[in-house]
């Protein structure tokens, strides 16, 4: 059986007999029974790179909580110094080592972790008691921001029937679980928390509950989540346990910057490969994986397009990409959030030409063209699995494409505004003159990174 065990720790499949403690700790755990490896990280673990954050002797590692990222961000180093020997003060007397386990008392306020932390992989015991008021409620700070929801599943009132285990403060996206997986209250229940970028995957004894959803800046919701930030365990007036906190920091990818000539020249990054803030719509198909915008359609078909949060003109468009065979996706301009974009909008195709099941295309619909109406040249495309670099130029109704280098696309849609489109049918996206900039998915998995614009109406 270690053999399995093993194996299943080493290939990732983690989740897959993720009952609490049997996994790590086998069957004494699931009885409920403390072994006598409690808080130390078992030698799988500790070959995926785990260590713990909570040793079950004492509070090293841990400190109490001054105001939130945003308020300590402008405090000076005295202000902070002398805020933070009150809280750690107050941390003393609101949680508990005891039998091994990290208890909070009822009353106080958050732990949080002396380390700040970026990409991780966290897994964490936790139990709530049951003191008779029925209002067990908690929660897991991810980078300092609320959280990893715990509570009472009987709770109806406040809506804790939904489970513990979603990101409970997002108001954009996703915020209930996707399935209770609670234990009964006073048992012990795992979390296998999972952050990259701007994403969260949790799984509570597991079962997966959230399904890589970007967690939302809570302090300030014009910004996107904190690069890096402490992980704090919430006081919410309840008592609650916590025991084998284990972390796994995964490395951080680089974020894409401009040039010093593109900044010079006034260029907006709107994709660095950390983060999907000035993006809108299909954000499940559309996720942050390693630096790149990655199409991964789940049902192998389209379920919506991902628009930037602003509206545009006149602009400049730089990025690049990466087909896979086969692959159709679209760059919708002008576009509105509703509606098919290649006729409310324009869509400049994006597009495997060489494809066989594309030989009887219009020459209309292939790479760069824009859809139904100017064709672009052929035959400039990298072959599949390389990257392409593509600069999109937009003035008034003029249209110029440059893919690696080579105009592909000069138009200008004056006439088709005023004659029709080649393809006959009805465009009337071609009058607009402003709108969404979106990338128009067909169901095809695909990538883009080094995203970004220069706004030529301002």
């Amino acid at each position: 059986m270690k053999m399995n065990l093993m194996k299943i720790f080493r290939s990732g499949l983690l989740t897959a007999l993720l009952i609490p403690g049997f996994l790590v700790y086998g069957a004494d755990r699931v009885k409920g029974t403390l072994p006598a490896s409690h808080n130390i990280v078992p030698a799988a673990l500790q070959e995926q790179g785990f260590v713990a954050l909570f040793n079950g002797k004492d509070l090293s590692g841990w400190k109490g909580l001054v105001g939130d990222p945003v308020k300590r961000s402008k405090m000076d180093a005295k202000t902070l110094a002398a805020a933070q020997k009150k809280a750690d003060e107050e941390m003393r007397e609101s949680w508990k080592v005891v039998d091994g386990e990290l208890r909070f008392m009822g009353h106080g306020n958050n732990i949080t972790t002396v380390k700040k932390y970026g990409d991780f992989e966290m897994l964490v015991d936790w139990k709530i008691i049951d003191d008779g008021k029925k209002e067990g409620d908690a929660g897991i700070y991810l980078r300092g921001t609320p959280q990893v929801q715990i509570w009472d599943n009987a709770r109806v009132n406040v809506g804790a029937q939904v489970g513990s285990g979603g990101l409970y403060n997002n108001k954009v996206h996703e915020s209930k679980p996707l399935k209770v997986a609670d234990k009964k209250l006073g048992e012990w229940n795992t979390f296998r928390i999972l952050m990259k970028g701007d994403r969260v995957t949790v799984h509570l004894n597991g079962e997966l509950v959230t399904d890589n959803v970007i967690l939302e800046n809570f302090w300030d919701r014009n910004l996107p989540i904190f690069a890096r930030e402490q992980i704090e365990l919430q006081a919410h007036g309840s008592p609650i346990h916590y025991r084998n906190i284990y972390i796994r920091e995964i490395p951080a990818v680089k974020p894409f910057q401009l040039s010093a000539k593109e900044k010079k020249e006034g260029f907006k990054v709107l994709f660095d490969g950390t983060n999907m803030f000035n993006w809108q719509g299909n954000t499940r198909d559309y996720i942050t994986e390693d630096g790149v915008l990655a199409v991964r359609p789940k049902s192998g078909k389209s379920t919506g397009n991902l628009y930037t949060k602003e509206e545009y003109s006149d602009f400049i468009f730089r990025f690049e990409f990466q087909l896979t065979p086969g692959a159709n996706n679209g760059l919708g301009i002008r576009a509105p959030l509703g509606g098919d974009a290649a006729y409310q909008g324009m869509e400049l195709q994006i597009l495997d030409n060489d494809a066989p099941v594309y030989k009887d295309l219009k020459i209309y619909q292939y790479h760069g063209s824009i859809y139904g109406t100017v064709p672009a040249k052929r035959g400039y495309l990298k072959p599949t699995g390389e990257w392409n670099y593509q600069e999109v130029i937009v003035q008034g109704p003029k249209i110029k494409v440059i893919l690696n280098g080579t105009v592909i696309l000069d138009a200008d849609i004056t006439d088709a505004r005023k004659n029709g489109a080649a393809d006959g049918q009805k465009h009337p996206g071609l009058m607009r003159e402003r709108g969404y900039i979106g990338f128009l998915g067909h169901g095809s998995p695909l990538q883009f990174r080094n995203i970004r614009i220069k706004d030529l109406s301002k």
